[in-house]
């Protein structure tokens, strides 16, 4: 199967319509307030409205603890998946009951890859620990450990991916999938055309094995 794409962090229209166009699976919404790719729901619902059906709208939470908060912002917004951060949890099994569940997981000096085991999810986002971010960390990991980590589900592979290093990202990790967010930006929270583009061109040659 394809590796399949999400592109985080969508502030705009037209970067969420250019990414649909080149092939994304999934398009990340950031309803953390630190993060400097944050949206309000509302402005996020005006650019889910003008998605492609097959496209998927996630919305990525962090340190939250409030499911009905959580579940509230998810409806406004329109998303179709949700993406959970820690180091708060909120109760997952109220979020499962709605929506397909993204578990984003830091892979630290001290991570065990059997800590996946212990919450169930539809799939496993693996991104890089930083003690201030959540998400859009710029920062790669060992890849391995996202291969060795495919038992406990689909996995998806975050933290400092690029059109540069995507490939061998693909052909270390095998992947279900790859999430993007600073590697493809001009700013945070803008994406570069250009960058977008060579990201695509990037996983698609990796798929055929070039």
């Amino acid at each position: 199967m394809p590796t399949q794409v999400k592109i985080c962090g969508i502030t705009r229209a037209e970067d969420a319509l250019l990414a649909a166009e080149l092939g994304a699976a999934a398009l990340g919404f950031n309803f953390y307030s630190k993060s400097p790719r944050a949206i309000a729901p509302e402005a996020a619902a005006q650019i889910v409205r003008t998605l492609p059906p097959f496209v998927v709208p996630v919305g990525l939470f962090a340190d939250e603890a409030d499911g009905n908060r959580i579940l509230a912002v998810a409806e406004q917004a329109g998303v179709r998946a949700l993406q959970i951060h820690g180091p708060r949890l909120p109760e997952l099994d109220k979020l499962r009951e709605r929506y397909p569940l993204i578990l984003a997981v830091s892979v630290g000096a001290d991570f065990q890859l059997s800590s996946l085991g212990q919450i169930k999810a539809s799939a496993y986002l693996l991104d890089s620990f930083d003690p201030q971010l959540r998400g859009g960390t710029g920062k790669t990991f060992d890849w391995t450990v996202a291969r060795r980590a495919a038992s406990y589900g689909p996995i998806i592979v975050a933290g400092g991916l690029k059109p540069e290093n995507v490939g061998a990202a693909i052909r270390e990790a095998k992947p279900y999938g790859v999430d993007v967010a600073s590697g493809v930006e001009a700013t945070p929270g803008k994406k570069d055309a250009g960058k977008l583009r060579a990201f695509f061109a990037a996983v698609a040659a990796a798929d055929r094995g070039i």
